[in-house]
């Protein structure tokens, strides 16, 4: 039981949890009420169950507690004691509450030992549950940011892609507006098709011999491409629908669009089956609610504490202790003897004393002889 790191109990604790139980008021008004045959010789039918109770447990069941700390070389114990009628089954009345307090402290020790055992389990089960709903918060936030950010990327990308219709769109007015320049100007020189400014000077200097310079890093003008290939590109533009074929900036936004249609992290989080198998942090928690789930305790195999002695039959009763009865009469016969001489003593004292006083009150009184009348002159 301390192995399971549930509940720990030294040696002295757990007789001083029974030395308690053989104290107790209620443990022994509960035996009381268990066993009343065994109490039927010390009922008096003039007293209340409560009152014969009393008697009993305040006069007749006496409990001794030895402190190893005092004793050298001794352990801890409690002596029970009690004194009997000589028609009661007092060894068996011992021994039976004995057992009856060891036994009820074995089954409440048992039930703290599951209650504190049950305690445990639900307060793991309890962290399990919170770091289950804890995971379950994370892969939601995880889910919802990961959809956020997906949400944001296509947002940035539609509106890049619409910019960029935008400008080529205005790129392509732009060169609809330049191309119909050019075409004036075109039509002004009368250049039909496509032509350089050499070729230009050529023919209108033929008849002269001219040296002629050409900077070729310059961009030829518009106009020289003649009205026909100008008028053909303007035309084109005019009729384009779409101008996404131009950028190829379009067709990678494209591409990135159509790979945020699905995350396949989300996928992957929302599929998952056994969530319990990517908590984190309760490895240890499992394997202990698996040790504390598979823990048995034996209520009956539990020994608290050892019997060292159990109560037997004395050899000689408590009461009454002739020898001393008979030392105290003598005593008291002596006493009383002496005090019996004492008080008739002084009694027959009072008596003599009493005598004495009456005799000579009558020697007092006696008539003394008067005088002859003749002999004497009379007043």
């Amino acid at each position: 039981m301390n192995r399971s790191t549930v509940y720990s109990l030294s040696p002295e604790a757990a007789l001083l949890k029974v030395g308690a139980a053989l104290d107790s008021y209620e443990t022994r008004l509960a035996f009381y009420k268990a066993n009343p045959s065994l109490f039927k010789e010390l009922e008096d039918a003039g007293k209340s169950f409560e009152q014969n109770f009393e008697e009993f447990n305040q006069k007749s069941l006496r409990m001794t507690v030895t402190d190893s700390a005092k004793v050298s070389g001794l352990s801890s114990s409690v002596m029970l004691e009690l004194d009997y009628p000589a028609k009661m089954d007092g060894v068996s009345v011992l021994n039976r509450f004995v057992s009856f307090a060891v036994d009820s402290e074995r089954v409440r020790l048992v039930s703290d030992v599951k209650t504190i055992l049950g305690n445990r389990i639900a307060e793991i089960e309890k962290s399990i549950d919170a770091a289950r709903a804890s995971y379950e918060i994370d892969k939601k936030a995880k889910i919802a940011n990961l959809e956020e950010a997906d949400a944001l990327r296509r947002a940035q990308l539609q509106d890049e892609l619409n910019a960029l219709r935008q400008q080529l769109k205005a790129v392509r007015q732009d060169r609809i507006e330049a191309l119909g320049e050019a075409i004036k100007i075109a039509r002004s020189l009368g250049i039909v098709k496509p032509t350089t400014p050499s070729a230009m000077a050529e023919e209108n200097s033929r008849m002269t011999t001219t040296v002629r310079t050409e900077v070729n890093n310059q961009q030829t003008p518009l106009y020289f491409m003649g009205t026909e290939t100008l008028e053909a590109e303007r035309s084109a533009l005019q009729q384009r629908k779409s101008d996404e074929f131009t950028e190829p900036r379009i067709a990678g936004i494209f591409k990135e669009l159509q790979l945020l249609q699905v995350n396949r992290e989300v996928q992957l989080l929302n599929k998952r089956t056994n969530e319990d198998l990517f908590l984190s942090d309760v490895d240890a928690l499992r394997k202990e609610l698996v040790r504390l789930r598979a823990m048995r305790i034996d209520a009956d195999g539990l020994q608290i504490v050892d019997i060292d002695r159990r109560a037997v039959t004395p050899s000689a009763p408590v009461k009454p202790q002739k020898a001393v009865i008979i030392v105290i009469s003598c005593f008291l016969g002596i006493f009383l003897g002496c005090g019996i001489a004492l008080v008739r003593e002084f009694i027959n004292h009072k008596r003599r004393a009493r005598l004495g006083l009456a005799h000579s009150v009558n020697v007092m009184g006696q008539a003394l002889p008067v005088p002859s009348a003749k002999g004497l002159p009379l007043d």
